[in-house]
């Protein structure tokens, strides 16, 4: 403020000039002289010359144009403050140019700002009172749903916010596009306020509240929750909902063991349709040194269905973070670690075809492993082999769609574990990397075959600020769940 008032001209420093002139005044026409000859700085270039009209002694002096353009380079945080210097400020900033700037710089609006203005909704109460207030919801957050989890994601679109919780594909299309459902939105359609409403159900819009708790962190609140019941009580409800969730009925799913583990995530996800708190989280950066391009991918997970993974790469490792989880191995969890230092070279085609031939290859290094660590325990240094292997065709597994050419293979251990996160092991495995987009896992002990495909949706302000916020994130997001 202090630095607005010096440059518009008020304040302190327009005494300290009056003292200035009245010394010079004082010095007679050498001074006077040396003035004129003296350089002077005018809107970025210098003039030199000593005829024409006064330069502006202070910002406030400046074309109303140029004040525009200047105050329209600013971050839209400032500009509530520059209000603050004089009247002539408040005013330039009733203009729409610097407000329709902020929009598409700071939220990437462009061709939603015209259809924003077209409906008569200026860009300043568009900025001010929908984009500014609710910026710290936006990008992408992990609900607390028990050992469920969830992906959600906040963008902005048009005269809304929404809140997109994402789905993945119908069990086992893994490389299906990701399924979309709106839980909430704030819009500036009704009035010229923005307005919070719940989406979950199947009655339309009704009346909602999101609070801000703590930094990264945000609850929603339903102020209508008979919109989410339906007139056929429950069993309407979870045949919905089944349908929606699997893609097929009760009947068709003659897995006992699955049908159990169905109701059971009905039944406790059912209870959260009134309020959820939803917590941070972030993509994983990338380094040209990584194997392939981390984020979050789908997998294969037996009976549990798909669930969504998080792939980061921590120096010679890969980690695969569950966002999605089960009751046994809930979200948060590190359900894969990979050796990057341990390359594993497959046999033949006919002996792929044998899983205790592929067994003995994984257990030969994990026994590696283990004497390495104990090596290390004890004092001693052990080295590991970091080359690359151009790996052969194809591997057998659970999954019938899977790639038949792969690029590498590495060692790497699975996270399993009973019912209720009881009696966890992590338990080895073989990573195979099939092309950028997709990578399996084999669970020697479980005899299955897990397949991964990469979530292709544009996910904006989703990138953690730097390594350290991000590491940070999934030491946490283990004790969300745990």
């Amino acid at each position: 403020m202090a630095v607005c008032a010096r440059l518009c001209g008020v304040g302190q420093s327009r005494r300290c000039r009056r003292r200035q002139r009245h010394n010079q005044q004082d010095q007679g026409s050498d001074s006077d002289m040396d003035e004129e000859e003296e350089e002077r700085i005018v809107g970025g270039f210098l003039d030199r010359t000593s005829t024409g009209p006064p330069h502006p002694q202070s910002l406030a002096e400046l074309p109303p144009e140029l004040l525009v353009e200047i105050f329209s380079l600013l971050p839209g945080t400032t500009l509530s403050n520059v209000a603050l210097v004089c009247k002539k400020f408040r005013q330039l900033l009733k203009t729409e140019t610097i407000w329709r700037r902020r929009c598409i710089e700071e939220f990437g609006m462009r061709e939603d700002l015209r259809k924003v203005e077209a409906r008569g909704v200026t860009s300043q109460d568009l900025y001010v009172k929908l984009l500014y207030p609710y910026r710290h919801i936006l990008g992408l957050w992990q609900p607390d749903i028990g050992p469920y989890g969830g992906l959600l994601n906040v963008v902005v679109d048009g005269l809304f916010i929404i809140g997109w919780m994402y789905l993945p594909p119908h069990d086992p299309r893994v490389e299906d596009p990701m399924r979309r459902r709106p839980l909430f939105q704030i819009h500036m359609m009704e009035s010229n306020k923005a307005t919070v409403e719940c989406m979950y159900g199947h009655k339309g819009p009704h009346k909602g509240d999101i609070q801000t708790v703590k930094k990264d962190e945000f609850s929603t609140k339903c102020n209508q929750t008979d919109h989410h019941r339906m007139p056929g009580g429950r069993q309407e409800e979870f045949r919905t909902w089944l349908e929606e969730e699997w893609g097929r009925t009760l009947e068709e799913i003659f897995h006992e063991h699955m049908q159990e583990l169905i109701l059971m995530k009905f039944i406790y996800t059912s209870q959260y349709d009134n309020c959820l708190t939803y917590r941070r989280i972030y993509l994983p950066p990338a380094k040209p040194s990584d194997l392939l391009q981390p984020g979050l991918f789908k997998g294969t997970y037996g009976s549990h269905g798909l669930e969504i993974v998080m792939l980061s790469f921590h120096g010679m490792s890969a980690r695969a973070t569950k966002l999605t989880g089960d009751p046994n191995v809930p979200a948060g969890q590190l359900t894969l670690d990979v050796n990057l230092c341990r390359p594993v070279v497959l046999p033949d085609l006919e002996q792929q075809c044998n899983i205790e031939e592929l067994s003995r290859l994984v257990m030969g290094v994990h026994e590696e492993v283990q004497r390495e660590q104990e090596q290390k325990e004890n004092g001693t240094s052990a080295t590991g082999r970091c080359a690359p292997f151009v790996l052969p065709m194809g591997v057998m597994a659970r999954n019938e769609e899977y790639p038949r050419t792969c690029r590498k293979c590495f060692y790497g251990t699975g996270l399993i574990a009973g019912h209720g996160f009881t009696s966890p092991e992590r338990t080895p495995g073989l990573f195979v990397l099939f092309d950028k987009d997709r990578f399996g896992f084999i669970w020697l002990e479980l005899k299955s075959f897990s397949l991964y495909s990469r979530l292709t949706d544009n996910l904006p302000h989703a990138h953690a600020p730097d390594l350290e916020r991000f590491e940070a994130m999934l030491r946490n997001m283990q004790s969300w769940t745990s």
